[in-house]
């Protein structure tokens, strides 16, 4: 389940419950791959019981003890990445998320509704325009959907237009970096391996970039995250890079792989797209459906603190433990006919965006902007939605993403 060329082709569904019935804790080996390093190997959670389990227990699969990405960090590297919220546990992580959540006021969020819905009105009217002037066929992640999660981020953090691409850059940078499509040719270090995009090094132009928009904000003030954080007397210089770099990286790429996805979803069940254009589905659960189908993250991992057992496998120590969210989100013990698109399911408990302690920050942010998305999607792309050619995906075992998504919206039988 390691290898990360495999989910350029798909999500590999079959492998997932195979592992769920037999194997629900399931020892997989980290070869080398695309010139990354070899690793020690890791346990693979695919059932939804264990997954929960292990994102709720951070006494037990820790957040800190080795980062949360599969591949392990340079050890030089360590404290470094460990300064990330994302990558603490309680009682640590807890005050960097009450410092943090100061800036993601409802209030803030809320007077976005009607930005958001506008921008992906203009989007998707501007992307059928140009297709029907040409040859009908609209690449829905070129011409819409990366677009749209930037410059809601940018926005939200109050980034100038001028600077927007920088942000797109880092994102591709850092969460494709095993994609060439996205990274492009890897950094070399000294010893000839790739560089570590999550190192100091690699980010420094990310970090100089938010220091010198924190001391603009400071200077002009607006209302923004980044003004909020940079006014923030309890964070530190270093706490607010990694907040920046946060922001840019996970709050970008999550709506950026979740809105392709259930468009894509959409594309695939004509039957379930006609009732969403027919207002037979609530949006509110049917965005819900869609990310259980298609959740943006792939994985995260929780070293284990101590000796322990999960659904009957003896962990050790120090131990990689991975959770395979899309593979706990079709588990039948929890899901009824999972494979369906069922856009009325309730309840729905999928783990999308996580669960415990780390459950996403941003997620009421990234809901309200799928909803606009998709709301207007339904009235402005045709019935059926049909793909003009299979969409192409990301090389990762991290990020459940599309690179495009190209549909028929004009000029099609």
């Amino acid at each position: 389940m390691f290898d990360p060329r495999q989910y350029a082709q798909g999500i590999p569904h079959d492998r997932y419950r195979a592992l769920r019935d037999h194997h629900p804790v399931a020892w997989q080996e980290e070869p080398e791959v695309l010139g990354w390093p070899a690793g020690t190997g890791f346990w693979a959670v695919t059932r939804h019981h264990d997954a929960v389990r292990v994102l709720r227990a951070s006494s037990t699969y820790s957040s800190y003890l080795g980062a949360t990405q599969i591949r392990d960090p340079d050890p030089d590297d360590l404290p470094f990445i460990r300064r990330m919220m994302l990558n603490q546990d309680p009682p640590h992580h807890r005050r960097l998320r009450v410092l943090v959540s100061r800036a993601f006021t409802p209030k803030r969020l809320d007077r976005f509704t009607a930005v958001v819905r506008e921008r992906a009105r203009s989007l998707l009217t501007r992307a059928i325009a140009r297709a029907q002037t040409t040859d009908g066929i609209c690449d829905l992640v070129a011409q819409v959907t990366d677009d749209y999660a930037l410059l809601n981020l940018t926005d939200l953090l109050g980034v100038p237009d001028s600077d927007r691409s920088l942000l797109l850059h880092w994102t591709q940078r850092v969460i494709g970096y095993q994609d060439p499509d996205e990274a492009g040719t890897p950094r070399l270090g000294a010893d000839a391996k790739p560089i570590n995009p999550r190192s100091p090094a690699a980010l420094r132009d990310m970090f100089d970039y938010a220091l010198s928009l924190a001391a603009h904000k400071r200077q002009h003030p607006d209302d923004d995250v980044m003004t909020a954080l940079a006014m923030d007397p309890e964070l530190t210089e270093p706490e607010l890079e990694m907040f920046f770099f946060l922001l840019v990286v996970a709050g970008n790429d999550t709506v950026r792989s979740a809105a392709p996805g259930g468009l894509h979803l959409l594309a695939q069940h004509p039957d379930a797209y006609r009732r969403l254009r027919a207002d037979e589905a609530r949006l509110t659960t049917a965005v819900e459906e869609l990310l259980r189908r298609h959740p943006p993250v792939l994985t995260f991992r929780r070293p284990a603190t101590q000796d322990t057992e999960l659904a009957g496998t003896r962990i050790r120590t120090g131990d990689k433990v991975v959770v395979f969210h899309a593979s706990a989100n079709h588990d039948e013990r929890v899901f009824h006919d999972p494979y369906a698109l069922n856009l009325s399911r309730s309840p729905n408990p999928h783990i999308s965006f996580g669960d415990g302690p780390h459950v996403c920050l941003g997620a009421h942010f990234a809901r309200l902007q799928l909803r606009a998305l998709y709301d207007e999607a339904r009235s402005a792309l045709p019935d059926p939605l049909r793909l003009a050619s299979p969409p192409r995906r990301l090389v990762s075992n991290f990020i459940n993403g599309l690179k495009t998504l190209p549909v028929r919206v004009a000029g099609s039988s």
